[in-house]
């Protein structure tokens, strides 16, 4: 199990590091392009919505041919995209090469999903998973501080140099060291019925569009941050791009540690409760942020302080939850991490797109839209989560 947590876990830090080291340089690119705050901001909106839009190609076309062509054709994709920003003139040109970018990032998001469900189901599932987020969790950790010692040393370009060559390591990886893991008698010929049919069961299962939901609001927290986040730590509290990466890997480091507690707890505790649970502290700690922002008692260390225990639930959260959605879908379960993870994508675009207008380059706005995702992750998982809804693993 470690061998592959840790292919699939480098795999896809692929698309989380071109995010991550790319956050401190933010301000810099809108100097440097002259675009507004809202514009480069734009750059990350275009590749979350690629990265959703895209998975719905990736995860039925591999369940047709197997998981490894898809991830061959993927990640080439996401090479011509970053050798595309290297070159981008203006801040459209940027936005459109980052959007192709997501476009071939989206593989190494589906499809270990895929692959975990193809090996593992139940607790085996989530402690997986949960392995797969500790490899992952060394971008959101060392990326931003690597973007930061990059600038220090060249222009906010050469990092898409670096993705062309983690990218490059990992389509490596994928050839040599990952084997294929769905046999030829389990694969599902891809076509428009069997697509709508594969669609509509999905969508139509409750616990799958629970779990779906309560781990879409809570990724669009992530995404919301992701977006803001460098402009806060920077210019309301004066941070550098390194202590900004410092902060950061801090807010990282609480969901990584508590998600690899999530299969122990979810054996204890049953599954169902330790996502409900998980999404009640979540919510209690992004409302508790919001009321501190209105009484303006949000200095770094409360903000620092309370997203780090925020994201401590989320992760509990995530694994569970991405687990949980597919157990009943073995037979589609590229389909079912694809639609999933559209779903999650596009929520998280559609809320960074939305908070885009208020936002002021101040605390307040960003931290009043983590708190309605996590209001919206509390909603869905108290009206639809229920055990009886739930696959008997749980």
């Amino acid at each position: 199990m470690f061998r592959i947590a840790l292919i699939l876990g480098l795999m896809s830090a692929v698309g989380p590091f071109a995010i991550d080291m790319y956050l401190p340089a933010l301000p810099l690119i809108a100097q440097d392009l002259n675009a507004s705050v809202a514009a480069v901001q734009g750059t990350i909106t275009a590749f979350f919505l690629a990265f959703g839009l895209s998975q719905l190609v990736y995860g039925p076309w591999s369940d047709q041919v197997g998981r490894k062509v898809p991830i061959y054709v993927g990640l080439a994709i996401f090479v011509l995209g970053s050798i595309g920003c290297i070159w981008a003139p203006t801040i459209g040109w940027l936005t459109a090469f980052r959007f192709v970018q997501g476009l071939g990032a989206a593989v190494v998001m589906v499809l270990p999903r895929a692959i975990v469900r193809d090996l593992y189901t139940g607790n085996d599932g989530t402690r997986l998973m949960a392995m797969i987020m500790l490899v992952i969790s060394v971008s959101p950790m060392l990326a931003p501080l690597a973007g930061s010692l990059l600038l220090l040393l060249t222009e906010w370009r050469a990092m898409f140099a670096v993705f062309v060559v983690t990218a490059g390591a990992s389509l490596l990886m994928a050839r040599f060291a990952l084997p294929e893991t769905l046999p030829q008698d389990h694969r599902v010929k891809v076509n428009a019925a069997n697509l709508l049919r594969g669609c509509k069961i999905l969508l139509t299962d409750r616990s799958f569009m629970a779990l779906t939901l309560v781990g879409a609001f809570g990724m669009a927290s992530f995404f919301v941050f992701i977006a803001s986040g460098s402009f806060v730590y920077t210019g309301e509290f004066g941070l550098s791009p390194i202590g900004f990466s410092i902060a950061f890997a801090i807010n990282a480091v609480g969901f990584f540690g508590a998600s690899q507690m999530a299969a122990p707890i979810g054996e204890r505790l049953g599954m169902v409760r330790v996502v409900r649970l998980a999404v009640l502290g979540f919510a209690a700690s992004t409302l508790f942020l919001l009321a501190m922002g209105l009484a303006g008692l949000v200095n770094l260390y409360v903000m620092v302080g309370v997203l780090f225990c925020a994201n401590g639930f989320l992760g509990l959260v995530i694994p569970t939850t991405m687990v949980l959605a597919l157990e009943e879908h073995g037979d589609i379960a590229g389909l079912a991490s694809s639609l999933g993870g559209m779903l999650q994508m596009m929520i998280g675009g559609l809320m960074v797109t939305l908070v885009g207008p208020f936002f002021d380059g101040t605390a307040l706005p960003m931290i009043a839209a983590i708190a309605v995702c996590g209001v919206l992750a509390l909603g869905v998982s108290s009206s639809m989560i229920r055990p009886q809804t739930l696959p008997a693993a749980s």
